[in-house]
């Protein structure tokens, strides 16, 4: 019932506000209205007091307007009485005989000054603080939002505190951009009241002396008295709203309410309270000035200084004795211990001199993380770990450096200030020279204003954070098998039996443990191949895993599941280029074959294993000078084998089997032969 009664509250007042703009009202019900339009503003002030963060009061902004409308709707009630009947209620007649105080001259001076007062001063400021307060909050969101993704990446917050964070923020820009136009109201409330004064004095004056036969001077004394009386029961709940909307837009985040930071920073400095208690004293001294007054306070605040020196004291005490206790020697706890050998998956170490790349200012390395981390999941269907970003001082300047698990992968140069130039026509160009990390190609590091020049040679230029983030892709793509954790496994295949789970309850934990199949994902992802069709892959895991677990034969299993995704990759529109081995050759392979603890091994002399690096270097180097990019392919026993054997001749040539190979509907074309330039039998 009530919080139902709360939900059509507000509505329900505002169509009453709308009704006192059109029905007459009475005067004894007008006298209720006003009580609690000045309760109103009341309460709302001293809530904008207590409250700790302008967020607590979000809905300030939109009462404000309710405010305002209610009593510019008291206004038009009050003049409607006040010209019609010459009476507006007892509150109206009481402020006004209080306001005049026997003389009328006096009391429209006084609400004259209480006008200015609203208007000039406290009204004009809280608008300034709040539009000033807007902008300065839209301009701060990208770094708060920069902080909050640092933070995430670093580990020092959860996700759903990360995501609170960020709500917090895009509150706190609405709020202030809302204040910024509330504050309007404000405004325009204090110039609607000051229009309306002079309307009810004009009119009434006109009304008592054409109407009601009034002398000039009972006319301007009983309208006057009723438009100040009526002036002050709204210029007042308008002046605490002006207070209350300065008051809310002026604080900042506190840990507690104005009374108590008030009271706690006044009294911060001894000296402050100290030297101006002794300046009230001393004015006490100067002929003609009021002794008491001077005296009792300048005790007082010597008196309050004094309990500030004691307090001081006790807390130095207490300082001091919680310093002792943590000097003294303890014991780390098992957990201190842990998280001080834990080790992480991925870091990214910057020089201090590029700190400013996670800063929120022109470069944004956090986010491109972020993106390059839902990149890499979408193309490989690996879950990399969280890059955790910090500085260290044992770094050259201008240097970064790329660690898995704790051990360095990778380093570069990111020089503050500078573009990264990639070209053959750079002798013009000031800069200092580098090679590119990850393709090494020959570049040189240019002033950022040189960008344009150096794109006019026909270089490729690119920013320092791309260049980190390149790095950092090519080296999480070179390394996912290592980064694949079983704890990544355990979630993947979780993922996997919400959509299939005859596929995984086949498989494991009865066939193959979450150990098994992560090796055989480990070896898809060291030849580059995606693990995104677990459905496929676990499918046929679970037909091998049947006939034999041999790591070997389980990888080749899931390899085949894929068919025209291996081969795919490699096509040229619909022309797969493929560098063949020799049938003689090939099959002295297969009888050089042997078992051994690391997977199958082609046994062959020395000079035969020369003789086949150097045809197929040959291979490998005709198919480039002819502009194209080929795969070699061989028999499916075979094929792991000759890729463990090759692996290092051939910088990451694919070697498919015969039925990868054609697995897509293809045209082959065959762009060189591995042969055996010498009969040497295998040993």
């Amino acid at each position: 019932m009530n919080r139902n009664l709360s939900k059509i509250a507000v509505p329900l007042g505002v169509v009453g506000i709308l009704m006192l703009l059109i029905v007459p009202v009475p005067a004894g019900l007008l006298d209720v209205l006003i009580i609690i339009n000045i309760l109103f503003a009341l309460v709302i002030l001293l809530t904008t007091m207590f409250v700790r963060k302008p967020l607590d009061f979000s809905v300030f902004p939109s009462l404000l307007l309710v405010a305002t409308l209610f009593r510019l709707g008291l206004n038009v009630a009050s003049t409607r009485l006040v010209l019609g009947d010459g009476y507006a209620g007892q509150v109206i007649e009481a402020f006004g005989h209080v306001a005049v105080g026997g003389s009328i001259v006096i009391g429209a001076v006084v609400f004259l000054i209480l006008v200015v007062i609203q208007f000039v001063v406290v009204t004009k400021g809280a608008e300034r603080v709040a539009e000033v307060g807007a902008r300065f909050t839209l301009d701060a969101m990208p770094g708060k939002q920069m902080a909050i993704d640092a933070d995430l990446n670093a580990g020092l917050i959860t996700d759903i505190q990360a995501r609170e964070r960020r709500a917090e923020v895009s509150a706190e820009a609405d709020f202030y951009g809302a204040m910024d136009g509330a504050s309007k109201f404000v405004k325009g409330d204090a110039i609607a009241g000051i229009i309306i004064i002079i309307i009810n004095v004009v009119g009434g004056i006109a009304i008592g002396m054409l109407q009601n036969g009034m002398e000039i001077g009972e006319a301007v004394s009983t309208y006057t008295l009723l438009t100040i009386g009526d002036g002050l029961v709204t210029q007042i709940p308008a002046l605490l709203m002006a207070v209350s909307t300065g008051m809310i837009v002026t604080r900042s985040n506190a840990e507690s309410d104005m009374g108590s930071t008030a009271s706690a920073q006044l009294s911060q400095s001894r000296n402050a309270l100290m030297i101006a208690g002794g300046a009230a004293i001393a004015m006490a001294l100067i002929p003609g000035m009021p002794v008491l007054p001077f005296i009792g306070v300048g005790l007082f605040l010597l008196f309050a200084a004094q309990r500030i020196k004691t307090s001081e004291a006790a807390k130095k005490a207490s300082e001091e004795l919680a310093e002792s206790e943590d000097n003294a020697p303890r014991s780390e706890t098992t957990e201190e211990l842990m998280e001080r050998m834990r080790v992480h998956a991925l870091e990214i170490l910057l020089a201090p001199d590029l700190v400013s790349m996670v800063s929120g200012s022109s470069d944004d390395l956090l986010a491109r993380v972020r993106a390059l981390r839902r990149t890499i999941a979408m193309d490989l269907g690996v879950i990399v770990p969280p890059v955790r970003t910090r500085d260290s001082v044992d770094l050259p300047s201008s240097t970064y450096v790329i660690r898995i698990a704790g051990v360095e992968a990778g380093r570069g140069l990111a020089p503050t200030g500078k573009v990264l130039a990639l070209g053959d026509a750079l002798d013009t160009l000031p800069g200092q020279s580098t090679v590119e990390p990850v393709f090494g190609l020959v570049g040189k590091w240019v002033p950022q204003e040189m960008r344009h020049s150096a794109e006019m040679t026909g270089a490729t230029v690119i920013d320092r954070v791309s260049v980190v983030v390149t790095h950092l892709s090519s080296i999480i793509t070179g390394n996912a098998a290592r980064l694949l954790t079983r704890e990544d496994v355990r979630l993947l295949t979780d993922g996997i039996k919400q959509v299939n789970p005859s596929a995984v309850d086949e498989l494991t934990p009865s066939l193959l443990s979450l150990a098994e199949i992560q090796r055989v994902l480990q070896g898809l992802l060291a030849e580059q191949i995606p693990i995104n069709d677990l459905s496929r892959i676990y499918e046929a895991l679970s037909l091998r895993a049947k006939v034999s677990t041999d790591p070997e034969g389980l990888i080749e299993a899931a390899r085949q599941s894929l068919g025209p995704a291996l081969s795919s990759q490699y096509l040229d529109g619909r022309t797969l280029r493929v560098i063949m081995i020799d049938p003689t050759l090939e099959q002295s392979m297969l009888e050089a074959m042997r078992p051994s603890e690391f997977g199958t091994q082609i046994l062959l002399d020395a000079t035969r294993i020369e003789s086949l690096f150097a045809s197929l270097r040959g291979a490998v180097a005709r198919a480039e000078a002819n502009g194209h990019s080929a795969v070699l392919v061989c028999a499916p026993a075979l094929r792991p084998a000759i890729k463990r054997l090759v692996s290092g001749q051939s910088h990451g040539l694919p070697v498919l089997s015969y039925q990868e190979a054609g697995a897509a509907n293809v045209d082959i074309e065959t762009v060189g032969v591995i042969g055996d330039a010498q009969s040497i039998p295998a040993s």
